[in-house]
């Protein structure tokens, strides 16, 4: 099992430009019969706020019949779900993929391992949108 960082979060250096990436892993959320509940726009939203951000979005999906079962195993997880990925380009114009460690989820709210399976499709996920 890889180590957990400090702070929980994975970071993934990205191929492809912001917009790109969103709409990957739009399509394979959508292939995988995964809902996306929303796209939170932080630059856009910050645009109309008259600030400056490089592009920076955030996925959340989810799947009732993976989430349901973590929840009633530890009511707390649901403060981490649905899943999350984060989108977003640095001052440089590089791209990269965020999302919180599912063995840290699972440390974090005390998941049973059988249950892990659950959420760690967020890891494939996140590496083939990267490349």
């Amino acid at each position: 099992m890889p180590a957990i960082p400090e702070n929980g979060v994975v970071r993934i250096a990205c191929q492809h430009s912001a917009a790109e990436t969103v709409a990957k892993l739009e399509t394979m959320l959508q292939a995988k019969g995964v809902k996306l509940f929303a796209i939170v726009d932080h630059s856009g939203e910050a645009e109309k706020g008259g600030l400056k951000m490089p592009n920076t979005k955030l996925l959340i999906f989810g799947n009732p019949k993976g989430g349901t079962p973590l929840m009633l195993a530890s009511p707390g997880v649901a403060l981490d779900l649905p899943l999350k990925i984060l989108v977003a380009e640095d001052t440089g114009g590089k791209v990269w993929i965020s999302y919180n460690a599912p063995a840290y989820l699972q440390q974090r709210h005390n998941l049973p391992a059988e249950l892990l399976p659950n959420i760690a499709v967020i890891e494939a996920v996140a590496a083939n949108a990267a490349q």
